[in-house]
């Protein structure tokens, strides 16, 4: 079975804020995979990418990434959030948030985030 990875907004921001090849990265940890963004995630990175600076730059390009995941809708409004309740329906998050990390982990769900300078790694509950 292919597993799914649910994205957050610092996961599709991370090659410009991190220089982290992240589709890349994940091919290499998990092989084949499915990826799913949440409609807050998507929200945050247009809102975000309004701005001016590099983390504008990084939330358009992030929202560029997006496309390559499937949309999925829930209740919650605010990202984060939004990642708690949807995490135990999949297989992964992917976010370089640690108190979202803490609290993905804390409900049980693994966490993909970066290790070192710009590889990811899988962190079990």
């Amino acid at each position: 079975m292919v597993p799914t990875v649910v994205m957050d907004t610092s996961a599709l921001m991370m090659p410009v804020e991190s220089g982290v090849r992240v589709f890349d990265e994940l091919d290499r940890l998990l092989g084949r995979f499915e990826c799913v963004a949440p409609r807050a995630v998507l929200d945050e990175l247009d809102g975000l990418s309004q701005g001016n600076g590099k983390e504008a730059t990084a939330a358009s390009v992030g929202a560029d990434l997006a496309t390559r995941c499937r949309t999925i809708d829930h209740e919650e409004s605010y990202a984060d959030d939004a990642l708690v309740e949807l995490g135990p329906e999949f297989d992964f998050v992917v976010t370089n948030d640690a108190p979202l990390r803490t609290r993905l982990l804390d409900a049980g769900v693994p966490v993909i985030h970066i290790r070192g300078k710009n590889k990811l790694a899988i962190t079990q509950p």
